[in-house]
């Protein structure tokens, strides 16, 4: 793909780096409310796997959305004396998809990598996710593995495929490449945009927000690729079924509302949602459920997805945005920035 395809211009959530010399070849973007404990072992393994490929020049912003079980002091402490650079930026306004547009503002490296802060990367991910960039192909988001990271965990968010895919429309991107273990090169987000702040946790629909942006970029001609390794293991910690069913309903409400906002663009979305309702009438007469092994069923993606699609019209008759205005020091933050030699 050449420039020529993707004529949308630069968006102003994500300033030119403000100081070329020092422009880091990677960052690591990762975004955490109360989860101190799980959030060091997070840390940890994305400096380990640093220091395990220097050659791939390694930076690390986290954002502490609004935490008060002593996240912020605790990145105060070890920014400091980390031995890769470590920024650490408070974003109290609640919502996964406001905390990484906090970290999208901020990130300086050229390729960008979403890491959730319950997981821990494999020691060679760097060693792949360079592999993978020296292709020369920029324009496309790249997903890698997601492996189980305690065994006592129920086998959910989680993607093993062995082979690489690349997103067609026959398949619901919802989970094809986690945002958990996420890549784009900083000029993707920047033709892009900002995440849709009305999705994402601990927002008003709970879930999307990645695959949201995963169908904008399709809408932009660019492509969205899982590949089996740049591996990731997840301790999500859910280990009971109200867990594990709490998080279907609510991934399902997020698609609901996705469909909806996409339906002119997007219309194959819908396709999803018919085949959904066929597969979840015929369960009424012993057809199988939509995950045998979880027993879960297609009944809640069905109903979700009306609710989700529901929630999203009242956002819009609302006259919700799709991000929230900056706080004003922040918008001449990033001003400045862009405008830095």
């Amino acid at each position: 793909m050449n420039d020529a395809r993707h004529p949308l211009p630069r968006h102003p959530a994500l300033p030119a780096p403000p100081w070329p010399r020092q422009r880091p070849q990677v960052s690591f973007i990762v975004c955490t409310r109360d989860r101190a404990a799980v959030l060091e072992a997070c840390i940890d393994s994305i400096r380990a796997a640093c220091l395990a490929h220097p050659a791939f020049a390694a930076e690390l912003v986290v954002v502490d959305n609004g935490s008060r079980d002593g996240t912020a002091e605790y990145l105060s402490r070890i920014a400091a004396s980390s031995d890769i650079p470590l920024t650490a930026i408070s974003e109290p306004r609640p919502g996964l998809a406001a905390a990484r547009n906090a970290g999208l503002a901020r990130a300086r490296g050229r390729v960008l990598v979403f890491i959730d802060d319950d997981c821990r990367l494999d020691r060679n991910y760097l060693a792949d996710l360079q592999r993978h960039d020296a292709s020369g192909e920029k324009w496309l988001i790249r997903g890698g593995r997601v492996e189980l990271g305690d065994a006592r965990d129920l086998p959910f968010t989680i993607k093993r495929c062995d082979e690489r895919q690349r997103l067609t429309p026959a398949v619901h991107p919802g989970g094809f490449v986690l945002g958990c273990n996420m890549t784009m090169h900083r000029d993707v987000a920047a033709r892009i945009g900002p995440f849709d702040e009305r999705f994402g946790a601990g927002g008003p629909l709970r879930s999307a927000e990645d695959t949201d942006y995963l169908v904008r970029a399709m809408l932009a001609g660019m492509a969205v690729e899982y590949v089996p390794d740049m591996t990731i293991f997840h301790h999500h910690g859910r280990r009971g079924r109200k867990a594990i069913d709490r998080l279907h309903r609510d991934y399902h409400f997020g698609n609901g509302a996705l469909c909806l906002k996409h339906f002119r663009r997007a219309p194959w979305l819908l396709r999803h949602f018919y085949w959904a309702a066929r597969a979840a009438t015929r369960e009424l007469i012993g057809g199988p459920r939509f995950d045998q092994d979880l027993r879960l069923s297609h009944w809640p993606i069905v109903l979700m997805n009306l609710a989700g699609a529901a929630k999203f019209m009242t956002l819009v008759l609302a006259g919700r945005p799709d991000r929230q205005p900056p706080h004003a020091e922040e918008a001449a933050e990033v001003s400045a920035e862009a405008g830095a030699p």
